[in-house]
């Protein structure tokens, strides 16, 4: 099994990657998360944000999984399927989706959770996009949630109602604005509904079963490593691991059977919501890094923040997911300029540090930087190695010199096909 996992704090373009390399792949399985974070993917010239589909969805030979630690909201599921059915043809889209039986439901209730907590000042704000994905980890760990197999239970409906009027009553009395109870509990019985005409299955044993039989599968993480609730920057972060051995807990695969582990990275940063960014950038420049790159949220549109490439702290994701190869994206959106600036280390209370955590809480790191030649060639334009930049090839050098890894694909725009394979 291989893994692919972004190494920043998310939006590093994972989605055209996964959907471009998924052709080579059995199965492509979604192992962390839920619907609070999109990849964008470009079918049939049309953009989509896949939320909860795998990003293997539109190629017919494929089985995509939704893998056990994945949160469901049934709603948005379904509205996604649906949302994919209007642009392809596939009549079999809906028999190659598989749903783990022991993932968690989103009841509709969490998202108004989300929203207490956020605008509480009895809280700390996170930014968190307020889908609910933390009070379904939360009741997932607490043993008082239900999940995707409950819902062929005979005794589902009056169970979702008896946790609904129960949640509902506490937000009320916490004075949350609410819809009418019966709307949320409709849509959200419709959604299961929905939700049946999937194979509801033990996926780890078919994810298992065809790696006995020398399938290949894809494990596909969401959001990024910086974003992981053990390993990020708490508590900014994400309310799942999101590391590339979360795959294996996520879907019930030994790490004895992983091979490959790309990470993809950005040639600059972004992050969105709070937390620390030490190469941050501000002004009319991030704002022309912002609009050129389309760095606005694929599932929130909220801007995100820019910065300069990061290298203790991508040194540290490489280490942590033990990255093989390396894909590098958006150095399009650096053509032009004369000199790309790379944060190389830290000081911090008078110490260079190469790789860090960035957990800092008092001490803000000081970025030291390393001034590279820009490049100018516009790269949609190219498709083979020989037609990259020489100042392109040497940032590109200089990345796999720090890192130790190959970079392995070089992403040259938005389109599946602006893609280049750098090695082997």
């Amino acid at each position: 099994m291989d893994i692919l996992i972004g190494l920043q704090w998310g939006d590093e373009g994972k989605g055209k990657i996964i959907d471009l390399i998924s052709r080579d792949y059995d199965i492509i399985a979604r192992f962390n998360g839920g619907a609070n974070a999109g990849h964008s993917i470009y079918h049939k010239d049309k953009r989509i944000t896949l939320k909860l589909l795998p990003s293997g969805i539109f190629y017919p030979h494929i089985k995509n999984i939704i893998g056990t630690a994945v949160v469901i909201d049934p709603v948005a599921l379904k509205a996604e399927i649906q949302q994919v059915q209007t642009i392809t043809s596939d009549s079999d889209l809906i028999d190659r989706i598989l749903v783990s039986q022991k993932a968690h439901l989103v009841l509709p209730t969490y998202k108004y959770w989300d929203m207490y907590y956020e605008d509480s000042p009895q809280y700390r704000t996170i930014g968190t996009t307020k889908n609910g994905i933390a009070p379904t980890y939360s009741n997932k760990i607490l043993r008082q949630n239900i999940r995707v197999g409950d819902i062929l239970s005979k005794d589902f409906e009056t169970d979702v109602f008896h946790i609904l009027n129960q949640q509902y009553a506490e937000l009320e009395a916490l004075g949350q604005d609410m819809p009418e109870i019966q709307e949320l509990y409709t849509n959200f019985l419709e959604g299961c509904y929905f939700l049946k005409k999937l194979q509801i299955t033990d996926t780890e044993i078919i994810i298992n079963e065809a790696l006995r039989e020398n399938k290949k599968v894809l494990a596909e993480g969401a959001q990024a490593t910086l974003l992981d609730i053990d390993h990020g920057t708490y508590p900014y972060v994400t309310s799942s691991n999101t590391i590339a051995s979360a795959a294996c807990v996520g879907l019930g695969v030994s790490p004895k059977l992983i091979d490959k582990i790309y990470g993809v990275t950005k040639a600059y940063c972004t992050r969105v919501g709070n937390g620390i960014f030490p190469t941050e950038i501000t002004g009319s420049l991030a704002d022309e890094l912002r609009e050129k790159g389309g760095e606005f949220g694929s599932n929130t549109k909220r801007p995100r923040r820019v910065g300069w490439l990061d290298l203790p702290a991508l040194k540290y994701a490489v280490m942590i997911n033990g990255v093989t190869d390396l894909v590098l994206t958006k150095a399009d959106i650096l053509n032009g300029m004369n000199e790309v600036p790379i944060c190389t280390a830290y000081e911090i209370n008078g110490e260079t540090k190469t790789l860090a955590a960035v957990t800092f809480v008092d001490n803000a790191p000081r970025p030291i930087w390393k001034f590279l030649a820009g490049w100018d060639t516009p790269l949609n334009k190219i498709n083979q190695t020989t037609q990259v930049p020489k100042e392109l090839k040497l940032f590109i050098s200089f990345l796999e010199e720090e890192l130790n890894i190959p970079v392995k694909y070089l992403s040259t725009g938005p389109q599946r096909e602006e893609l280049i394979i750098l090695g082997n």
